[in-house]
């Protein structure tokens, strides 16, 4: 595998939004959807929104770090929700929707958590985004794969997703596709 390639797993609420963000970025070459951080095998969308399970709503992504930093991909995800609601974003209330970085190596952990600090000293409300090593990734499935980009009429999409991604797409003009 080539060294530049990296992978990356976030969890900032449902996963339908963060995946069509970061679908978007120079550099990210595949966006999966998924749960991570249970204690089940292979769970189920039915099984993980019980709140019973563990999981969180992820996105993985893997990465060519020549086109964009792990550094980057983290200060997008703090930009595409609010890491200072504790198990929930929004409407979307639970443990699965927590904000979350599982880090695949001590390098990531570390930035990680340089970031979080970097960010707490700017805001007054406390940063609950829970830092872990990634111990397992299920991908959710198919229907999740991609879901703004295949249902951008459904009202999810269109009431909250929609402003959501048109904000990024300004700020980041420069790093997307």
């Amino acid at each position: 595998m080539d060294n530049n390639i990296q992978i990356a797993t976030f969890g900032g609420g449902c996963f339908w939004c963060i995946d069509a963000a970061f679908r978007r970025v120079k550099g990210v070459l595949n966006v999966s959807s998924g749960y991570a951080g249970g204690e089940i095998e292979n769970p189920s969308y039915q099984q993980i929104c019980t709140g019973l399970t563990g999981h969180a709503e992820v996105v993985q992504l893997d990465f060519d770090s020549s086109f964009v930093s792990y550094n980057t991909l983290l200060e997008m995800f703090f930009t595409l929700h609010d890491a200072t609601q504790l198990n929930r974003q929004g409407n979307d209330v639970g443990t699965q929707y927590r904000s979350v970085i599982y880090y695949h190596d001590g390098k990531q952990k570390a930035e990680s958590q340089a970031m979080i600090d970097a960010l707490q000293k700017q805001i007054r409300e406390p940063i609950v985004t829970e830092l872990s090593p990634l111990t397992n990734f299920y991908p959710a499935e198919q229907y999740h794969q991609d879901y703004y980009n295949e249902n951008p009429n459904q009202g999810y999409c269109s009431i909250l997703i929609a402003p959501k991604l048109a904000k990024f797409e300004q700020y980041y003009a420069d790093k997307l596709k």
